[in-house]
């Protein structure tokens, strides 16, 4: 366990649909600079509980709590019920099962894309002040570029998002959460779609941004195999609640994770 505090932290969660508790009184935090996996049964809550961190969703109780940076001293803030927009601004970003690739854009144009508060984006700017909004966009395009170039999609720059494979979607949108030098990115189901190359390839790219970067990475995965070699703590969920939490060694070995989820295939 690290000496700083966590980077994030839910108390005491709840979200209730209709009455039904897709979340229920969850507690738990993630450590900064770490790879944290969250598994759990279907249902189980674990995208209600990303959609609840990100703003998509507002708890029905309970607070969420948010440190971007670790050494100045400040107290964590809350961001339960904030807009999406504003706790992308904090330093939180995610990506989705499903990826949400613009796909009439190029692979390039969608990361240039992300960076908030450009120039250019007014009206008037483009004609009153040329050589900022020219200084600017070429800051994002070499960014952009550079990005590509991490995640080995450079080569593809110029193609339409629509026509990348699953694999190099689920690339894509890594490289887009890079695009806003985030703290934290909440990854769900990485790995679903995507073949045994480009996983290899995402998993180092995660590995590094983690290790040599300091980013926090917070991921819903099924695959076991891919848990066990990329996360470290993992939490797992079953109705709603925090039901366990350890290495991957130790939950596989937890009778009630063994039990919920795992269906006794590490028996």
């Amino acid at each position: 366990m690290q000496d700083s505090p966590p980077i994030l932290e839910v108390e005491n969660v709840t979200k209730a649909f209709d009455g039904v508790r897709a979340v229920n009184s969850c507690t738990l935090s993630v450590e900064r600079a770490t790879i944290t996996g969250l598994i759990g049964p279907n249902g189980a809550g674990k995208t209600t509980l990303f959609n609840l961190i990100t703003g998509f969703l507002k708890p029905s109780s309970g607070r969420i709590l948010f440190r971007r940076d670790q050494d100045d001293g400040a107290p964590p803030q809350r961001i339960d019920g904030l807009p999406p927009h504003r706790i992308f601004h904090r330093g939180i970003v995610r990506t989705f099962q499903i990826p949400r690739e613009l796909k009439t854009m190029t692979v390039l144009e969608n990361l240039m894309l992300v960076p908030a508060g450009q120039a250019g984006e007014q009206i008037w700017n483009p004609w009153l002040f040329s050589a900022r909004v020219s200084r600017q966009e070429h800051q994002i395009y070499d960014k952009a570029l550079e990005v590509l170039q991490f995640v080995d999609l450079a080569h593809l720059r110029d193609e339409y998002a629509a026509n990348l494979s699953g694999g190099q979607k689920k690339l894509l949108e890594l490289a887009r959460t890079l695009m806003c030098d985030p703290s934290m990115i909440l990854l769900d189901e990485p790995g679903a779609g995507v073949n045994r190359v480009l996983m290899r390839k995402l998993v180092e790219n995660i590995e590094t941004l983690c290790n040599e970067f300091g980013i926090t990475f917070f991921v819903i995965e099924h695959d076991m195999d891919l848990v066990t070699r990329l996360c470290n703590p993992v939490i797992v969920m079953s109705q709603g609640e925090l039901l366990a939490e350890g290495s991957p060694e130790e939950i596989k070995r937890d009778e009630r994770v063994l039990e919920a989820y795992l269906g006794g295939q590490y028996r």
